[in-house]
């Protein structure tokens, strides 16, 4: 297996053959005292993982689910050729055309609207947990067709299967002003912040890429922490998209449908 550069919280990831990859658990340094117990949480996420992507299945908008890896207590997963979206806003933001940002804003919602209708609510979404990957032959010429993919759902909340970490996102996905608990409305709000920075190229308060080092992190936290609890919202009314990015971020969507419906208005209107 071919290690891969990038990491999650609580997992590694391999490559094991084209297009196939492994999400295992964190290998925790043996010398640390809470080894064994760090070692079985990071097993319990991916177990609780695969449960999630298994009940959610086939859909073009999840990442792709391979079965289980057993000699690595993983999963196996479709790789997205292009990585994650985050990553691929930050280093090309400039050669983004605008119709393939109003693509990517209905595509993030309509993964939402999937989601949820299963049941399941995914309490972490920001633009790292969306792949970016080539739909082979579409459109037909040398240029593939970009899609996204949701993936991550180690800190999803599932009522049927019990299944509930008590995760919430990170600034500025999440809206301080909410309860500390995951509900569909936490997807909700962090899909504004998604549709913003799908549409801008940057998050919100923030000009250029996300940030790098862990300073940058919490110090821009801090800032957009206390705009966000103030209820202060950047001014998106000469955004296009604008109207579904504040119905987000002010509660006036109920469900993913209404947020789907409303950013789906806006993004087929400038493409006509």
């Amino acid at each position: 297996m071919k290690p891969l550069t990038y990491r999650g919280s609580t997992s590694d990831f391999f490559r094991i053959g084209p297009g196939v990859i492994v999400k295992s658990p964190m290998k925790v340094w043996v010398k640390n005292p809470n080894h064994k117990k760090l070692e079985e949480e990071m097993e319990r996420a991916i177990s609780f993982e695969r449960r999630v992507l298994e009940k959610l299945g086939s859909h073009p908008r999840i990442v792709p689910y391979l079965g289980v890896h057993a000699p690595s207590k993983g999963i196996l997963l479709t790789e997205a050729k292009y990585g994650n979206l985050q990553a691929y806003i930050d280093s090309k933001n400039a050669v983004i055309d605008d119709s393939l940002r109003r693509k990517w804003a209905v595509q993030a919602a309509e993964a939402i609207v999937y989601v949820h209708g299963q049941g399941v609510i995914h309490s972490d979404l920001r633009p790292e947990n969306y792949l970016v990957h080539a739909t082979d032959g579409l459109p037909v010429g040398p240029s593939p067709s970009l899609d996204l993919w949701l993936c991550d759902f180690g800190g999803s909340r599932c009522d049927e299967l019990g299944l509930n970490v008590n995760h919430l996102p990170d600034e500025p996905f999440f809206d301080p002003r909410m309860p500390w608990t995951s509900t569909p409305a936490t997807d909700i709000f962090s899909l504004g912040s998604i549709f913003y920075t799908i549409l801008t190229g940057h998050w919100p308060y923030m000009e250029g890429p996300s940030p790098v080092t862990m300073e940058a992190k919490n110090a821009y936290e801090t800032q957009v922490n206390w705009f966000f609890a103030a209820g202060i919202f950047p001014d998106v009314s000469n955004l296009s998209g604008g109207n579904a990015i504040r119905g987000c971020w002010q509660h006036q969507h109920k469900t993913a449908e209404d947020v789907l419906r409303a950013i789906k208005s806006e993004m087929t209107a400038l493409d006509k």
